[in-house]
C-alpha cells in the first residue's frame, strides 16, 4: 500500500506541528546564523564572547526594567486619560511603543555612527560621519509625528461607527449557542 503525498505531509504536520517548509526555514536560518557565528567568532572569541555577556547582561538588569517601567508609566498615564474618556491604554500605548521600538533599534544598529564612534567611517566610505545623529532624530520625529497622526485619526473615527466593543473594530460575534444582543 503506497501512502499519497498528502497523506504523508498531513503525518508530517501531525508529529511536527508545521509544514515541512517551515522545517526548511528553519533550518536555513539555522545553517545560516551558524556561519555568522563561525566568522564573527573568527577574529577573536574571548572579545565577541564578553560583548555578548555583557550585553545580555545590559539587556536583562538595565534596559529590560528601565523600558518595563518606561511601559507601566505611560500605561498609567494614558488610563488616567481614559477615566476621563480620553481614550485607553489600548489606543494610545501602542502608538508610543512602536516608534520608540524603532527608534531604539535604529539606534542600536547604528549608535557607533550616531555618536560618531567610528574614526574611519570617512576615510573608507567617501561620505560624511557628522550626519547621523541629526538624521535619526529626525526619523524618530517623523516616527512619532506619523504615530500620533494616526492616532488622532483613529481617536476622530472612534465616535463613528464603533462596533459594541468600543474600539472601532467590528462587535464581538455571539459564540455558538450563546444569545446574541437580542436574546436569540
Amino acid at each position: 500500500m503506497t501512502l499519497s503525498t498528502h497523506a504523508v505531509t498531513t503525518a508530517f504536520r501531525r508529529r511536527y506541528g508545521a509544514s515541512p517548509l517551515h522545517l526548511l526555514l528553519v533550518l536555513a536560518s539555522f545553517a545560516l546564523a551558524c556561519y555568522a557565528g563561525l566568522r564573527l567568532l573568527r577574529g577573536d572569541p574571548l572579545g565577541v564572547a564578553l560583548w555578548f555577556v555583557g550585553a545580555a547582561l545590559l539587556h536583562d538588569l538595565v534596559l529590560l526594567p528601565l523600558y518595563a517601567v518606561t511601559d507601566l508609566a505611560v500605561q498609567r498615564v494614558l488610563g488616567k486619560r481614559r477615566a476621563k474618556g480620553e481614550g485607553g491604554p489600548r489606543t494610545g500605548v501602542n502608538h508610543i511603543r512602536v516608534p520608540a521600538f524603532v527608534s531604539g533599534m535604529l539606534l542600536l544598529v547604528y549608535w557607533p555612527l550616531i555618536f560618531r564612534q567610528v574614526g574611519h567611517y570617512t576615510s573608507t566610505t567617501g561620505l560624511p560621519a557628522g550626519v547621523f545623529l541629526e538624521r535619526w532624530l529626525l526619523i524618530t520625529a517623523c516616527l512619532f509625528a506619523a504615530s500620533a497622526a494616526v492616532l488622532a485619526v483613529r481617536l476622530r473615527n472612534g465616535g463613528r461607527g464603533a462596533g459594541r466593543s468600543g474600539h472601532g473594530g467590528p462587535a464581538p460575534v455571539a459564540a455558538p449557542g450563546e444569545a446574541g444582543e437580542n436574546g436569540e
